[in-house]
């Protein structure tokens, strides 16, 4: 059940429950999910195809669902990726976001588009 206060272990843990039930372990390689997150990220964008960014996203609203359906299906991958190449996503995403926070920091990138390297101002050392 989904709850406020589930946790990236928690869902981790189901998803690893559930790829063991099935004996699915033997096909999980992190080369392998790797593509799986990059196949399923790549369903969630067909989606998406031939949309205008002022028109409906999606397209059309009966595919709703398959946005969701696909966003956690990236994230399953995602989550078994992690678990079979011995990644640490909270602590990972928690480290990187500490170092987006570095290279672009909000008095110098606020509603700007632009790459680190791209700025006026930019001295070299991100």
């Amino acid at each position: 059940m989904q709850t406020d206060s589930t946790t990236i272990a928690d869902l981790q843990s189901r998803a690893l429950d559930f790829v063991e039930r099935r004996d699915w372990g033997q096909f999980h390689s992190p080369r392998n999910l790797a593509m799986a997150v990059s196949v399923e990220a790549s369903e969630l964008l067909e989606l998406f195809l031939w949309t205008t960014d002022d028109g409906p996203q999606p397209l059309i609203e009966s595919r709703q669902k398959q946005v969701e359906d696909e966003a956690a299906d990236i994230m399953i991958c995602l989550l078994n990726f992690c678990t079979r190449a011995g990644v640490d996503l909270a602590g990972a995403v928690d480290a990187k976001l500490q170092r987006a926070e570095a290279k672009y920091p909000v008095e110098r990138v606020r509603g700007k588009a632009l790459k680190y390297h791209e700025y006026d101002d930019w001295d070299g050392d991100a």
